[in-house]
């Protein structure tokens, strides 16, 4: 048995803010979260759940290799995420199957939080960075190889409502417990909201891959704001949309329905230079990631080099927004979403699951299940 105590001067907690708090850690777990404390200068939020990553240290997330991908996890794990869903982006749907088959066995092995598939029922026209020759209507048959190959570790799947059969496939992955998210998608706002009456409970990238708002062509982002059965997610790295349309995206839904995801693809913590994502080549120029194009001219925004620490400092010091509220969006909400009841909070039962940051919201220690990732000085 190991038991700790640790002491800080905030914790966020389902119930509200504990003032001085003490948090007794038992065998991995959460005992209590107490007043009583000395204080200190440091808030204790509950550990990150990034349920949208590629990748990171130069792998990409369903990679053969075993050990490639737990390095990837490990880097997330120090700026925050401790847990973190393993996203693919569009292939064949037979390597989607092998890809699969090495995630679930990292879920299973409690690595990983879950699986998400980007792809490949995706639109042409909201494409991004995913290889329009790959992309494809969810056929029955299809759905059915990717739901056997993740099993209870495919958490999420990112569709396109407008495609062929996207309507079945959506009540099918529904079914089957995997929750179905709108994205990537050229629809506009009557498909967007009968895609949520099918099942379609998460908003992937808010804003990216969809059409834009517009005064007389309102599009999907008002429907997914205002829908209480949907959570959006938000790319918060000063790239993917400005800080004031975070700062609308919040107010319009609130932070009970806002997850901060990362979107981050291999290049991040590794730096500039040229990368693979899929089957596509990116160039990593100044922390953006972009399409490496035929003609050398920009190319589509692919994915990000974002950590959920960058991501929850921003929110904070950029957008204004309190760090209860950051520590919703970053860890409350998705595990939420998701249905994962032994993270994203500070409650007693739970996984010692917890972040430590300063008022301006930078990370300085991470805890997960107990153990130190990152010791605070």
């Amino acid at each position: 048995m190991s038991l700790t105590q640790l002491q800080v001067a905030h914790a966020v907690t389902p119930e509200g803010v504990v003032e001085d708090a003490v948090i007794t850690v038992e065998d991995g777990r959460i005992v209590s979260v107490e007043p009583g404390g000395s204080g200190g200068r440091l808030w204790a939020v509950p550990g990150f759940v990034d349920s949208h990553c590629h990748g990171a240290v130069g792998v990409a997330f369903g990679d053969p290799d075993v050990d490639a991908n737990r390095r990837a996890i490990d880097y997330h794990r120090t700026q925050g995420s401790t847990t973190v869903f393993a996203s693919t982006v569009t292939e064949p749907v037979d390597k989607l199957e092998r890809q699969l088959t090495v995630l679930r066995g990292l879920v299973e092995a409690g690595d990983l939080g879950g699986i998400h598939l980007e792809g490949p029922y995706l639109a042409e026209a909201k494409k991004g960075a995913h290889d329009a020759a790959l992309l494809r209507d969810p056929d029955a048959e299809s759905v059915e190889r990717l739901i056997a190959a993740g099993g209870h570790a495919l958490k999420m799947i990112t569709m396109a409502p407008e495609r062929d059969h996207a309507e079945a496939a959506i009540k099918r992955f529904v079914e089957s417990g995997v929750a179905v998210a709108f994205g990537h998608s050229d629809a506009d706002e009557v498909v967007t909201a009968e895609s949520i009456e099918w099942g379609a409970t998460i908003a992937t990238h808010l804003f990216s891959a969809m059409r834009p708002i517009h005064h007389r062509d309102a599009g999907p982002v008002p429907v997914l704001l205002v829908d209480e059965r949907v959570m959006v997610e938000l790319i918060c790295d000063g790239i993917h949309h400005q800080p004031v349309i975070a700062a609308m995206a919040i107010e319009a839904a609130g932070p009970g329905r806002v997850a901060l995801v990362t979107d981050a693809m291999s290049a991040t913590g590794k730096g500039d230079g040229r990368y693979v994502l899929g089957e596509l080549e990116v160039d990593v120029e100044d922390g953006t990631a972009r399409l490496v194009t035929v003609d050398g001219s920009q190319g589509a925004i692919a994915g990000s080099t974002l950590t959920m620490a960058s991501a929850f400092r921003f929110v904070v010091g950029e957008v204004g927004v309190s760090i209860p509220h950051a520590a919703l969006m970053a860890a409350t909400t998705p595990a939420a979403f998701h249905g994962l009841t032994e993270v994203g909070q500070l409650s007693p039962g739970r996984y010692a699951d917890i972040c430590l940051v300063d008022n301006d919201g930078a990370l300085v220690g991470v805890m997960r299940r107990g153990e130190w990732i990152v010791e605070p000085a």
